[in-house]
């Protein structure tokens, strides 16, 4: 049996068996971006993830990324869902992250909880993917290899966040948030693969490898982060203590995580919404 006949019978099988269970590239545009580029050179393409180094648990990580987002200042736009769209390129089908209205404060202010992927440090869908196609890389973050992946979906079963998305169809149309939200960075997932929110890693490393520091840097920031004009999303390195993330987090110790007790470890801190201040009395 050939490679390719072998990986579409492990693909109908496992895809099968998993039904009857259930029943980098850097940015040459600031973001946001409001117009067309004004050069007409392609976007630097990203690596292909099946080149990103593979982690090591014995080994300490170098960086320990991590997002923060501020409840009190999310206001639902959905600018970064955009600018996630266009800098990754996603189908119109499939959103990385999502944002909800949950539960409003005391005095009635709308909330909302935007939902990426949790970059799980125990990830569930690392431990299951039997090809090792879902893997954490050198620095901890949760990565797709997508020449592995077989489609099984076991990894999009396992995760508790349901952040993970089956690429049932070829993209090959265009891009609705293109130019508007920004510029593909990353080339578009084949058909019949799982695909997820990657902290932007092709701005993550490229910013590195020239100096630049993610978090603080608008070309080494995740899209979604740089996009948010509201400032309710933070990025950094949690290993240094003057990051920004790591200021929040000692400034806010009621931050929480969600399903914090099933062990999972994310990534993704939230600083609650705080009832609006009354205005003193004169």
């Amino acid at each position: 049996m050939s490679s390719i006949d072998r990986r579409d019978f492990l693909k109908l099988g496992l895809a099968a068996t998993a039904t009857a269970a259930v029943g980098i590239g850097m940015s040459r545009i600031p973001l946001p971006m409001a117009a067309a580029p004004t050069t007409d050179e392609p976007p630097i393409r990203a690596d292909e993830p099946a080149t990103f180094e593979r982690g090591d648990h014995n080994q300490p990580s170098p960086h320990h990324w991590v997002m923060v987002i501020d409840q009190s200042k999310c206001v639902g736009c959905d600018l970064c869902l955009a600018a996630c769209h266009a800098y990754n390129d996603t189908p119109p089908t499939i959103s990385w992250s999502r944002v909800e209205e949950v539960e409003p404060t005391a005095d009635g202010r709308r909330v909302f909880r935007p939902t990426p992927c949790m970059h799980c440090e125990d990830a569930p869908c690392v431990e299951i993917c039997p090809v090792g196609a879902t893997y954490h890389r050198y620095d901890g973050l949760v990565m797709m290899d997508y020449e592995r992946c077989i489609g099984c979906r076991y990894c999009q079963l396992s995760c508790p966040y349901g952040v993970r998305h089956f690429n049932w169809e070829a993209f090959t149309g265009p891009n609705p948030d293109v130019p508007a939200a920004g510029h593909p960075e990353v080339p578009r997932r084949p058909r019949g693969v799982v695909e997820k929110c990657s902290f932007c890693v092709q701005r993550i490393d490229r910013g590195l490898a020239i100096g630049l520091t993610p978090g603080h840097d608008p070309d080494a920031t995740p899209a979604c982060v740089v996009a948010c004009t509201y400032g309710a999303r933070l990025f950094g390195d949690l290993n240094d203590p003057e990051s920004t993330v790591s200021i929040a987090l000692r400034q806010r110790p009621d931050a929480y995580r969600l399903k914090e007790e099933l062990g999972t470890g994310p990534r993704v801190y939230y600083l609650p919404a705080e009832p609006a201040l009354e205005e003193s009395a004169l």
